[in-house]
């Protein structure tokens, strides 16, 4: 069989409008974040029990999604299924653009970004924040060598281990995401083995629903470049995806009913919560998990291109709202400091944090995904990311 190709993507006129698109909601977003920095947090919705506001969703989609945009490669080099091999140089670059645009968003939501010296030069390793500074730090190394090793001729015989270590680095750095809210014992929401898990089916679920978006963009157009087998299949892969984070959600909740301590957060959670029922129920259930699944199992809609679209654009919609959920809502509910009594001070203590997003969070958070995919972009169009001939592997013999 002959070798694969690849070749840097076209510059029509396409192509620069949409950086300059992405290029102006940076621009966007980097405005959000001096205005913030300027004006100082309290032209947020973020107060001091809502820390963790709407940028922080977007940078953990975005952490989350870096880990799961990997899989893709490492279906090639670590499971040996040849027809994802041409996808893995994107999936690479995606994986890193994503992490280093969610750092982003979280270093300019610091409130004092100029302090990041700080934590990067006194470690408490006590902390789940401390560790994660390496293991962000170790993907970035890792995944960048991984993509060298692809892209380098002669070290090719290197993709398989350290596609390897990519693979298992990836799952300690998504355990250590989820581990932030899995080890806060001060919220009843989180403090649950349940988190860590429930992250990595997450991250496989955005990260394959991203790049399908990204890879059907890069690919419109190019009918040879991106076969209907390959997308049905990565489809069908979504949807077991889903699947997966809809069962690790069940466990969730599930657990929590069980504990007569964490009735009450479910039951804010799930049912008189405002929002975050509304969010969880339909958006997260409804709209981000049962429709793409019927979407892409039906044997009428699994098939088009289109309806494939929109169900990744469905999943991604679902795990930003999975992310307020459990992110945002987890900090409203207020604290329990002495359960089975009501509790009230001028303080607010025993009562609801209101959160609402102001317009420079969401700046914020939405320059940050326009950042990952202005680095894809730039990086499709200066590297040779693209395969040119891939029909026969994606039906035949395992390239070489």
């Amino acid at each position: 069989m002959a070798h694969i190709g690849y070749r840097e993507a076209s510059a029509s006129l396409g192509f620069w409008a949409l950086v300059a698109v992405l290029g102006a909601l940076v621009l966007l977003g980097l405005g959000s974040a001096w205005y913030m920095e300027h004006h100082g947090h309290v032209v947020t919705g973020m107060t001091n029990r809502v820390v963790w506001g709407m940028p922080h969703v977007f940078a953990i989609f975005l952490i989350v999604g870096a880990s799961g945009v990997l899989n893709v490669a490492s279906l090639a080099s670590v499971f040996g299924k040849m027809p994802y091999k041409p996808k893995a140089r994107l999936s690479g670059l995606l994986a890193i653009a994503m992490l280093l645009s969610g750092l982003m968003v979280l270093v300019l939501d610091l409130g004092r970004p100029d302090r990041l010296t700080v934590a990067m030069t006194s470690y408490n390793f006590r902390s789940i924040f401390a560790w994660n500074i390496f293991l962000y730090t170790g993907f970035l190394i890792i995944v960048g060598g991984y993509l060298v090793v692809q892209m380098t001729r002669r070290w090719e015989r290197w993709i398989a281990p350290v596609g390897l270590v990519a693979f298992l680095w990836r799952l300690i750095l998504t355990t250590g995401t989820g581990s932030i809210f899995g080890w806060l014992v001060a919220r009843d929401a989180y403090n649950a083995a349940v988190m860590a898990p429930l992250f990595i089916a997450m991250s496989l679920n955005i990260g394959l629903a991203v790049f399908i978006l990204v890879r059907m963009s890069v690919a419109a157009g190019d009918t040879q470049d991106l076969t209907d087998v390959l997308l049905e299949r990565m489809a069908r892969l979504l949807g077991i995806f889903v699947a997966a984070v809809l069962y690790f959600t069940a466990v969730q909740h599930l657990t929590n009913l069980y504990s007569a301590a964490r009735i009450g957060v479910e039951r804010f959670l799930l049912v008189d919560g405002g929002i975050y029922p509304l969010l969880f129920w339909g958006v997260q259930i409804g709209l981000g998990s049962l429709l793409p699944m019927m979407i892409v199992f039906s044997p009428r809609f699994g098939r088009s291109h289109a309806m494939i679209a929109l169900a990744s654009i469905l999943v991604v919609i679902g795990g930003l709202a999975q992310l307020y959920v459990i992110i945002i809502g987890g900090q409203a509910y207020p604290l329990q400091l002495f359960p089975g009594m009501q509790v009230s001070s001028s303080f607010h203590d025993g009562s609801v944090a209101p959160y609402a997003p102001s317009l420079p969070e969401v700046g914020l958070g939405i320059g940050g995904l326009a950042f990952a995919l202005l680095i894809t972009f730039i990086g499709v169009r200066v590297l040779k990311i693209l395969p040119v001939t891939i029909g026969a592997v994606a039906g035949g013999p395992a390239a070489r």
